[in-house]
């Protein structure tokens, strides 16, 4: 398939990437410890504050996101975990904590609702404390989007020594997320989601406090090790051989997005989500999360309504356009538009119509 044929990525990842960064990836390959690519882990360490909006440790590895939710597990809780779940991404990190040997608790919800603040401060009154607690802050599976910063807050003023954990896979670079201003303690994302580039690397944020207790915690392992990745990639050493071109790609990209602006990068994401609730209010489609204030701005989950989801993908296929199904569960009941990344009002407009 030639790159100026390819069905154009509407599905919740991998997303679009540009012909631009696509140029960056054709780069003929240096060695990963040579003097230049040394000096481009540092830029990008440096890059990705202004990503997570922090000034504690960013960094970024040679693997996926998922691989963050048991990097967190591993590296700062010895025992209690509560996890908040809202649908299959929430429930995997319940899945990685057990897997873990942790003890691993959750607050679960009927899939398409958001965490609640409230039942999160009940919850945390009356159990036991634990070391941290986990969050999806957008999860991919319904279309939900959790009020994090709330969840986050209340957290803090509740049980001010329980870290915070973030799932920000299809929410960071695309909807608001500050790690300092909001007191996270941990936030990762692949690059295949909202960062709009091919997978293969995450980024995340790890605070003082969350660094501090990893360097108490035995048992980290080998590659996902905060404090030695913290300590290699200061001195542009990753820990183990990544994909070159992939990470002079993320630095391009984190170029890009600082230009575009922060801010207006999360405008242009809640715009094409509002763009989608007008088209299907006006076809007919139902979203899978009732609450409008709780539907995410990177990833709209549809219900079929009576019609067959194959026939809608048939139809966005004829016309240039791969469209998501549903996921697990919901797999023939909806249908998923991932307007994430770089994608643009416009394009979202010719998918729409082909739809129709």
């Amino acid at each position: 398939m030639s790159a100026s044929s390819h069905p154009i990525l509407f599905i919740p990842g991998p997303v679009e990437v540009l012909p631009e960064l696509r140029d960056v990836m054709s780069m003929p390959l240096i060695g990963h410890r040579s003097g230049p690519f040394k000096a481009e882990v540092q830029a990008i360490c440096a890059k990705l504050k202004g990503l997570f909006l922090s000034e504690a440790h960013t960094l970024f590895e040679n693997c996926p996101a998922t691989a963050l939710m048991e990097a967190g597990v591993r590296n700062l809780v010895r025992g209690r975990i509560l996890h908040l779940t809202c649908g299959a991404f929430s429930e995997r990190w319940v899945k990685v904590s057990t897997a873990c040997g942790r003890e691993a608790e959750k607050i679960s919800l009927d899939w398409g609702q958001a965490n609640a603040v409230d039942t999160l401060i009940e919850h945390l009154r009356q159990a036991p404390p634990y070391e941290a607690v986990a969050i999806t802050h957008n999860e991919t599976s319904t279309g939900v989007i959790n009020p994090l910063r709330e969840l986050a807050a209340a957290i803090r003023e509740t049980a001010p020594e329980t870290l915070i954990l973030v799932d920000a896979v299809t929410s960071l670079g695309g909807a608001e997320l500050r790690f300092d201003d909001w007191g996270l303690d941990l936030a990762f994302a692949g690059t295949q989601k909202c960062l709009a580039l091919p997978p293969g690397l995450c980024v995340y944020a790890v605070s003082e406090r969350a660094m501090a207790k990893a360097a108490t915690v035995e048992g980290r392992g080998f590659l996902l090790d905060f404090v030695k990745a913290r300590d290699g990639l200061a001195a542009g050493k990753t820990p183990a051989t990544p994909c070159v071109p992939l990470a002079f790609a993320l630095s391009t990209q984190l170029d890009r997005i600082a230009s575009e602006g922060l801010e207006a990068r999360w405008q242009r994401h809640a715009d094409m989500q509002t763009q989608v609730a007008a088209w299907a209010s006006q076809q007919d489609f139902a979203f899978f999360v009732k609450d409008a204030a709780a539907r995410s701005p990177t990833v709209s989950t549809l219900r079929a309504s009576g019609r067959e989801v194959s026939e809608l993908i048939r139809r966005a296929a004829g016309a240039g356009f791969t469209l998501g199904n549903g996921y697990g569960k919901l797999r023939d009941q909806t249908f998923r538009i991932g307007h994430m990344g770089d994608h643009q009002p416009a394009t979202l407009t010719q998918l729409l119509s082909a739809l129709e």
